[in-house]
């Protein structure tokens, strides 16, 4: 395995594993950034456009409880997706509050290009690793994220 060739501040090494998941998210999230470009999507909608590949018909809420982001940004993200011709929402027919999504044709064919952009995110991602070394990481990635989940931590008193 190659050596890293990043250099922490030092107030970070107060959280090394911390301070390597940030900059983790943030490559990965700029490499993911680029290839959803190419694809005329912004970083989130893919997520969207997947939950609903899964399922269709879903309402905003369920697609806000399901990617976990805020709902300014799943309503903003929708309106652009909507705009693209993605996707249609349409009031729910029992209770007109409710906003219904569902994809259009042009939204269902996206399935095969964002399955082909993960599997190259997923390839460039994995470079280094061998194939235990990935598993590895997607147990440990889970467990960290549970644990930063878990509702029982405490929370700071200021949020």
């Amino acid at each position: 395995m190659p050596a890293s060739t990043h250099r922490a501040p030092s107030t970070a090494s107060e959280g090394p594993m911390s301070y390597a998941i940030f900059q983790l998210a943030r490559a990965h999230r700029a490499r993911a950034g680029v290839m959803l470009r190419e694809m005329d999507l912004h970083p989130g909608q893919e997520l969207l456009l997947m939950q609903l590949l899964d399922r269709d018909g879903q309402s905003q809420s369920e697609l806000l409880a399901s990617v976990g982001l805020d709902h300014s940004t799943v309503s903003k993200s929708l309106r652009r997706m909507q705009d693209a011709g993605l996707l249609v929402r349409e009031p729910d027919e029992h209770d007109r509050r409710v906003m219904v999504v569902h994809l259009t044709d042009k939204g269902r064919a996206m399935r095969e290009p964002i399955a082909a952009m993960w599997r190259a995110l997923e390839e460039t991602s994995a470079l280094n690793l061998s194939a235990q070394q990935a598993e590895s990481f997607v147990r440990t990635a889970y467990a960290i994220a549970d644990a930063i989940n878990n509702p029982a931590l405490p929370r700071d008193e200021s949020e």
